[in-house]
């Protein structure tokens, strides 16, 4: 009887675990049965991490009031991006442009994630199609505004390198820069850089030391046999880390070659985690668990529903704001017209592949889901060109397994809470 209930549980744990494991498998397929590096894929991957995390990030708060997943952080993106096109105009660069760039785009994003939110208020219960909706109607207002509204209303010089050359409309590729020149490429990555293995070392200690506090402190849920068994496992694999990077350091070997970690983004991206954790334990953030559970259950208890809703919305439109900016530091080319066209995708693909639904999401499950989503992406076009020959086939097959892993992780969700409520009744 208690191996049936082992074997239930463990089937359990697959089905709900099913689209990252999934992902993890190919991840692995991928570098086995493709020629590259282990060092380069770490380059690769990490790099893309840097400038995708915040964005993927932006995403857990609309999901824990209750607004599913807020495919709307379009908006955001565009407002980081209008942004950074005032600070290219006046070229403006180093980190202070940065800087000038989070703040201009922070009141934008504030407005639009106002009225956002107030249209989800709208569409109760369709929010997820509501927020599709709003990302192609400000895609077009977008576009009418750099592709007609500057040089026809407002006037600009033609001569300008961000300008056409009939002086109407922004250029569709636009170099932001080096940062030591006055543009805004690499203006947060180049503050600070260490080697990758020290980095590594660095993480793995900070996150040993929270765990050993947290198993001596918080002894009421150490009680609980899961919980006590996750901090050892992960105390385990902090010391394995440590030990790997230490090892790395005095043999030079491949991992001494990934490269250099910038230091302020990935603080930053840090700190944004920490902010996640802290807000959801203030009364805010228990307000958007409370609406997330029972909207009517909530407002019975006081708390106004909609202002709440409001609130998550546009927390979550400026962190996606600030995280375009990031993202395109790290590019250090804006791609005026398609850039922010797939943020919502790709950011809810990554946070789905992490195991993350409709109405739970963590910071764990962002992280993961980012790593996860992104090895897919680089082992794509090397699995295609190892199997079949032609890398081209992999750049089809990263189209379809984003689009692919949002239906399935959808589908999966709804068949879950279809059964749970049979069972129910």
């Amino acid at each position: 009887m208690e191996n049936k209930s082992t074997a239930v549980k463990a089937l359990t744990w697959i089905g709900d675990n099913l689209v990252t494991l999934i992902f993890l498998l190919f991840t692995i397929i991928g570098l086995s049965v493709s020629e590259v590096s282990f060092s380069w894929f770490l380059g690769e991957l990490t790099g893309r991490l840097y400038r995708n995390c915040f964005l993927v990030l932006s995403l857990i708060i609309p999901v824990i009031a209750g607004l599913g997943l807020n495919f709307g952080i379009v908006v955001g993106a565009m407002a980081g991006q209008i942004a950074v096109v005032f600070i290219r105009y006046f070229e403006l660069g180093g980190m202070s442009g940065f800087l000038l760039a989070v703040l201009l785009s922070t009141p934008l994003a504030v407005l639009f994630g106002w009225m956002t939110g107030r249209l989800y208020n709208k569409t109760r219960g369709q929010e997820m199609i509501a927020s599709l909706i709003v990302g192609y109607f400000a895609n077009g207002v977008y576009q009418f505004l750099f592709l007609f509204v500057v040089g026809v209303i407002i006037k600009v010089p033609a001569n300008h390198p961000l300008i056409k050359p009939d002086g109407i409309g922004i250029r569709s590729t636009v170099d932001l820069g080096m940062a030591d020149k006055g543009g805004l490429k690499y203006a947060l990555d180049n503050i600070e850089k260490i080697p990758f293995t020290h980095a590594l070392i660095l993480i793995a200690a900070a996150i040993l030391i929270l765990q050993i506090l947290r198993f001596v402190h918080n002894k009421t849920a150490m009680q609980m046999k899961k919980n006590r068994i996750m901090t050892i496992i992960n105390m385990a694999l902090c010391v394995i880390v440590i030990g790997i990077g230490a090892y790395s350091i005095a043999a030079k070997n491949s991992l001494t070659v990934v490269a250099k970690v910038p230091v302020v983004t990935v603080l930053l991206i840090a700190a944004l985690c920490v902010f996640t954790e802290l807000l959801l334990k203030t009364k805010l953030g228990q307000d958007f668990k409370a609406v997330g559970q029972s909207q009517r259950i909530a407002e019975v208890s006081g708390i106004n529903v909609d202002k709440t809703r409001i609130i998550a919305v546009i927390l979550s439109t400026v962190l996606a704001a600030w995280g375009q900016v990031i993202f395109l530091q790290n590019v250090g080319t804006l791609n005026t017209y398609n850039a922010h066209t797939q943020v919502g995708m790709f950011a809810v693909a990554s946070i789905l592949v992490g195991g993350a639904s409709t109405s739970k999401a963590t910071v764990s499950q962002a992280l993961i889901g980012t790593i996860l989503f992104n090895a897919m992406f680089i082992m794509s076009p090397e699995i295609g060109q190892a199997v079949f020959g032609q890398a081209l086939l992999g750049e089809y097959f990263r189209t379809f397994m984003v689009y692919g892993v949002i239906g399935f992780a959808l589908g999966l969700y709804v068949w879950k809470a279809n059964r749970k409520s049979k069972l129910t009744i």
